[in-house]
């Protein structure tokens, strides 16, 4: 006898009702006395691990082990389950890079020093030019071995690749347009000129992810990011009014343009299940 066991009575559980307490089926109140018995028996619980399923009793550990050991839902994954998103998608939606804290202040900052320096020097052409940079660098940034640590998780997932390249676009948007907006509307005396990021914002968007089927997540956005880089450098030089690309006739070309980006994304959707370059 242990120091933490009391002395054995002269009562014991029978070896019948053990077997019906290792199965579950032992009734209250004999199964209270079970329980209290049991923890200062030796010899009860001798005989309870010799009545007992050895492989039931090593499956229900099993179970307890993997229960303690998943990680806890946060807070984000908690909101999107209870929105009625799946389980599965709301945890790769979490896990997306720039859904992170970090990548979202630094574009605040970044996009909160912009607005002041527009507001200090006028010039709106700054804001717009970089503010559709952001969402496309957002989705590079979600997607592709290089910059995402849950790649190999997401790869081996049970999921289309370009499902889920889908659910981090979204995602990465959603955070990257809603930062943009809240940016414009700090422009109220732009007006509309203010908004004029957001078609050329799509249409960079798509046209990366379009590149990226068959470039590689970071080569396709990059090319198109320095495209509209030069193209923005290029109008610099020409100040004179509202650059082109945020006209009534810019805005209808970056809209005929995202919408054959879309096309030629979808129709290349299956290089996503390829393994990346």
């Amino acid at each position: 006898m242990t120091d933490t066991e009391a002395p054995e009575s002269g009562w014991h559980v029978t070896e019948e009702d053990l077997r019906a307490y290792a199965l579950g089926e032992l009734a209250p109140p004999l199964l209270w006395s079970a329980d209290t018995h049991v923890g200062s028996c030796a010899r009860c619980r001798a005989v309870l691990a010799a009545v007992s399923d050895r492989t039931a009793l090593d499956a229900g550990w099993d179970r307890l082990d993997a229960e303690l050991d998943a990680p806890r839902p946060r807070l984000g994954e908690r909101l999107l389950i209870r929105a009625g998103v799946a389980e599965h998608t709301a945890r790769l939606l979490t896990a997306t890079p720039v859904l992170r804290r970090s990548w979202l202040a630094s574009v605040a900052c970044v996009l909160a020093a912009t607005v002041l320096v527009v507001h200090a020097v006028d010039a709106p052409a700054l804001f717009l030019a970089l503010a559709p940079l952001l969402p496309l660098a957002a989705v590079a940034l979600s997607y592709g071995p290089a910059l995402d640590p849950t790649h190999e998780i997401a790869a081996v997932a049970p999921t289309h690749g370009f499902r889920l390249l889908m659910i981090r676009t979204v995602a990465a948007l959603t955070a990257s347009l809603g930062l943009n907006t809240l940016a414009a509307l700090a422009l109220p005396g732009y007006g509309l000129l203010a908004f004029g990021w957001l078609l050329p914002a799509l249409a960079l968007t798509a046209a990366g992810l379009a590149l990226a089927a068959r470039l590689g997540p970071l080569l396709g956005p990059g090319l198109v990011g320095g495209a509209w880089t030069l193209l923005m450098a290029v109008a610099a030089m020409h100040p004179a009014g509202t650059p082109a690309a945020f006209t009534a006739a810019g805005q209808s070309v970056a809209a005929a343009l995202a919408a054959l980006a879309t096309f030629l994304l979808h129709q290349a959707r299956d290089r996503f299940d390829t393994e990346p370059r």
